[in-house]
């Protein structure tokens, strides 16, 4: 038999540092706090001071730096610097041993966890925990970790989960709460409250004036940065998208949307938009308006008939997509003439005049003509003013009752539960007892397409119902436009223009039928 000798290890395993050596180890502290209060400031302080003593009480340890983080949430490690930082060392050379308090305070995502501790072990790079009395390089170091590491996922996963039952509990009671260092025109009060910043509310009413004066979106922000008026956020340029999510935010008219958008993923904290995945709240006069609710809404009206008059128009004036042509049905577009001298004027003629075989025979009309023609028939409507205001009246009342769409909904509703039940029944009785599968698949088809036509018709009633709503808030702006009139003659305002007519038909024998929101025609002559 042959005599084997055991030649002890000289080098450690991990570090290949020799066993007998004397040098002492690299080491780092990395301390986080996990908010910016006062009290964490406090405690975050005490961790730093307590490693670099911790460290350098050592004598077998040489001490190199405290990395810290603060205010920062450890689910994700890609937005935490000061970690970031300490590893990027520890790869090159700089450290041979890091000391933290726990496996929750390096990071309480398993995957980053474990990704971190063994790309710093193929590094002899070891990682010791205090409180779980872990070393990375021990052989049982890795299990305990994952266990660790899972652990305190599922912590984070728990904070989450009451963080996002919190926030529905207070958007469920009707609380409302902004980001209000980039929300243009309001500010947190006292009491905690929106409370209307008058300076930069000006600019939101501002915003919604050229809009209706036919401005688009990017005129207004090309106006604003020219005028070194700031951003929500501050800052010089403005861009187009935030003048169209100002038009377009219920918080200007004093309502509140809540729950637009949610997270997805407490890891990735991806955020997305709320397309009926988790409820949504609307809440009523939750604040002061900026913008009066009818007007508010004659804007929404006025953002979707110009993206049904497509990209090909030039959005421009007052009067964009507000003319038909009576030969073509085209909208009228503005041109400039003489536009290099002291005869330059603004006309309106059919965007499709020259287009096709025979040209249209419309006329085209000059600004001050169109203003002209307007006033003209808004004195015949008010000829019977009080009339025509009774029955705008009568129309709104009517348009506010929807009890017949309500009830109707709700059986509807009921009937879909009813079908539901039926589908989930036949499928749980396919999957304990054998069915005839020709049988199953035609009773299922039928459930399905009668669930299916319910959705319909509930989808139907859902949009009969908004289009009462808006039917309602657009007799409500020509209300005010109307009663605002007590007397005439007024001068032209391009409010009071969109607030009254729908639309106005130029035909070829120079009659313009001016169309009003109230449904009345009141014809005049170029």
């Amino acid at each position: 038999m042959a005599n084997v000798t055991v030649i002890p290890a000289t080098r450690n395993i991990h570090t290949g540092v020799r066993k007998d050596a004397v040098a002492k180890r690299k080491t780092a502290g990395y301390a986080r706090v996990s908010t910016d209060s006062e009290e964490q400031l406090t405690s975050y302080e005490a961790q730093v001071d307590y490693y670099t003593n911790y460290i350098k009480s050592r004598p077998e340890w040489e001490f190199v730096n405290v990395y810290t983080d603060e205010g920062i949430s450890a689910t994700d490690t890609r937005h935490r610097s000061g970690f970031n930082q300490m590893v990027q060392d520890a790869l090159d050379g700089k450290i041979d041993l890091i000391v933290t308090k726990s496996v929750s305070r390096f990071a309480r995502n398993t995957v980053d966890s474990l990704t971190t501790v063994r790309k710093l072990k193929e590094k002899g790079v070891e990682v010791y925990f205090q409180k779980e009395n872990i070393y990375t390089l021990d052989s049982k170091g890795e299990l305990l970790i994952t266990i660790m590491s899972s652990l305190a996922q599922e912590e984070s996963r728990s904070i989450s989960e009451n963080v996002t039952w919190g926030k529905r509990k207070r958007f469920a009671d009707g609380k409302v709460s902004l980001a209000y260092s980039s929300f243009l025109g309001y500010r947190k009060g006292e009491d905690g409250q929106m409370e209307v910043v008058p300076e930069e509310a000006e600019t939101v009413r501002l915003i919604y004036r050229l809009f209706m004066q036919g401005q688009t979106p990017y005129a207004i922000a090309k106006y604003l940065t020219d005028k070194n008026i700031p951003t929500p956020t501050g800052k010089e340029t403005w861009r187009h998208r935030t003048v169209e999510n100002i038009l377009s935010n219920e918080k200007y008219k004093g309502d509140a949307r809540l729950q637009k958008c949610y997270t997805v993923d407490f890891l990735s904290k991806k955020r997305k938009a709320n397309e009926g995945e988790v409820p949504q709240y609307y809440v009523e006069g939750s604040h002061d308006a900026i913008i009066e609710p009818s007007e508010w809404q004659l804007v929404q009206t006025e953002i979707q008939r110009r993206k049904n008059a497509g990209r090909s128009h030039n959005c421009c004036g007052v009067f964009f997509a507000k003319l038909k042509c009576g030969d073509c049905g085209e909208y009228f577009g503005s041109k400039v003439w003489h536009s290099n001298s002291k005869y330059r004027r603004t006309v309106w003629q059919c965007n499709a005049k020259f287009k096709g075989e025979s040209k249209c025979s419309t006329p085209h009309l000059y600004e001050q003509r169109i203003k002209e023609l307007f006033l003209e028939t808004l004195g015949i409507l008010m000829e019977d003013r009080e009339t025509v205001i009774a029955d705008c009246r009568a129309v709104m009342e009517a348009l506010t009752d929807c009890s017949r769409i309500d009830g109707e909904a709700e059986e509807v509703s009921n009937e879909m539960e009813v079908v539901a039940g039926m589908i989930q029944r036949l499928v749980d009785e396919n999957a304990t007892r054998k069915l005839d599968q020709e049988d199953y698949r035609r009773k299922y088809t039928g459930y399905a397409d009668r669930y299916a036509a319910l959705e319909s018709r509930m989808d139907g009633l859902k949009k009969e119902r908004e289009r009462r709503e808006i039917q309602h808030d657009l007799f409500s702006g020509f209300l005010s436009g109307l009663e605002e009139v007590r007397e005439l003659p007024v001068d032209f305002s391009g409010k009071l223009f969109h607030r009254m007519v729908d639309f106005a038909t130029v035909h070829s024998d120079g009659r313009v039928v001016f169309t009003f929101r109230n449904g009345a025609e009141v014809s005049t002559k170029i």
